[in-house]
């Protein structure tokens, strides 16, 4: 089943949404000929009229050339060390000129995304970090931490703001609200807490799952919370009641490791345990497309949109980064370079940037930079 996907619409949709009926525009009348007599209409066995000499030959009309499907040309940019355990995660700021990577060695860094140099190193957490989320104004940075807490850092000055207490066991996943005026988090406590920002306090604790929590995020306009599990569960909750509204599970029911919302909140692309990535159409609980070829079974990968989103990209067990296009499922683009198990990716917002980190072998963070072919 093919979808049409508009980043900044609500028209990307599976094909059976698309109305099959055929359109036929009703014949002209027939004009008498010059000879007095009627015409008579053409059917499909009559010979081809004489050509008119008296009519000028048309000049041909180029035709367009056909769409042929854009593959990205990613070549490897800039290598980015200073972590010293396991890396998590790697978020861009709003405006991409700042990447955020979190890691097991309970620091949060942060780093110039043109190049590659250490912009700070926030401390405060006690044991490792596994998610930093950035606010949508880029004045805060979230951190979600095995010492039970989150952790606000202000980029003002770069100082900690804020930390969160009321989560019993590891925090596993964090992300604001497009507002920013909210946070969700979830953890290892099997819970979704949403809290007020300003106040630092738990607005709502969701008994969400019947297993660790592993990421959460908020849709296009705050009203929708999105859960997933270790359970396999993906979950959807109404953000002002706390009210679970939809329950999405495949019936293998594999590990969910990530998921992210498409722009105009329709559909949920999940990054499984099973070695799949799917994207999920919300409101029918359907899957529509299904993206394989990567290595997942064991650790929890995160998944991405890359840039342009017509394509999905995705860290692998097998050391490498997988690129697929949205539309024909196909991998258009493996990136090597890493020594370890890529566990982390992300997008630039505006430009064709990917960043990407890996594990206790390798601890690099790479940014790749998409280069088109033949000038494309």
């Amino acid at each position: 089943m093919s979808i049409t996907m508009d980043v900044d619409g609500d028209d990307y949709k599976p094909a059976d949404d698309f109305s099959t009926t055929n359109d036929y525009e009703e014949s002209p009348p027939q004009r008498p000929s010059s000879d007095g007599r009627d015409s008579v209409a053409p059917t499909a066995l009559s010979p081809p009229p004489p050509p008119d000499s008296s009519a000028q030959t048309p000049a041909p009309v180029p035709q367009p050339k056909p769409d042929t499907p854009y593959r990205p040309n990613y070549k490897a940019h800039l290598m980015l060390s200073g972590h010293s355990r396991s890396i998590a995660s790697v978020k861009f700021s709003p405006d991409g000129s700042m990447l955020a990577s979190c890691a097991a060695d309970k620091l949060v860094k942060l780093w110039d995304s043109e190049t590659g140099d250490i912009i700070h190193t926030f401390e405060g957490h006690t044991e490792g970090v596994s998610d930093v989320a950035w606010s949508s104004n880029g004045d805060f940075l979230a951190s979600a931490s095995d010492d039970k807490t989150v952790r606000l850092w202000s980029m003002e000055d770069y100082t900690e703001r804020k930390v969160l207490y009321g989560h019993t066991n590891f925090v596993f996943c964090v992300n604001f609200s497009p507002s920013s005026t909210l946070l969700a988090s979830g953890g290892f406590d099997e819970s979704v807490r949403v809290w007020d920002v300003s106040q630092g306090k738990t607005l709502k604790a969701l008994p969400a799952h019947s297993d660790p929590v592993t990421a959460v995020t908020f849709n296009h306009d705050g009203t929708l919370i999105a859960s997933c599990s270790m359970d396999g569960l993906i979950r959807i909750w109404d953000t002002e009641s706390g009210q679970c509204l939809k329950t999405l599970a495949d019936d293998d029911n594999p590990i969910c490791s990530h998921i992210k919302f498409t722009p105009n909140s329709v559909f949920i692309l999940a990054s499984t345990q099973d070695s799949t990535i799917r994207l999920w159409k919300a409101q029918t609980s359907k899957c529509v497309k299904t993206y394989t070829g990567h290595s997942n079974r064991t650790y929890c990968i995160s998944t991405d949109f890359a840039p342009g989103r017509k394509h999905i990209v995705s860290g692998s067990e097998d050391m490498k980064v997988y690129i697929w296009d949205l539309q024909t499922r196909e991998i258009v683009q493996v990136l090597e370079g890493h020594r370890d198990v890529v566990l982390a990716v992300a997008s630039h917002p505006t430009r064709p940037m990917i960043a990407s980190a890996a594990m206790e072998k390798d601890l690099t963070i790479r940014i790749w930079i998409d280069q088109p072919m033949n000038g494309a």
